[in-house]
């Protein structure tokens, strides 16, 4: 777990929360905590494309 990645008992409120992965394409459920980690990440350091418009 890295700097200002969700805690366990964050993730143990959130994850069942968000729709399970399925389909073709489904990863492992641990890569609905990774996605949210890297979301939360970009919003609290901003974009590297943010001005570019």
């Amino acid at each position: 777990m890295a700097r200002g990645d969700l805690k366990d008992q964050e993730w143990a409120m959130i994850g069942p929360l968000l729709p399970p992965e399925r389909g073709r394409w489904a990863h492992l459920a641990g890569d609905n905590r990774r996605f949210l980690n890297g979301m939360l990440h970009v919003l609290r350091t901003g974009s590297f494309l943010a001005g570019h418009a």
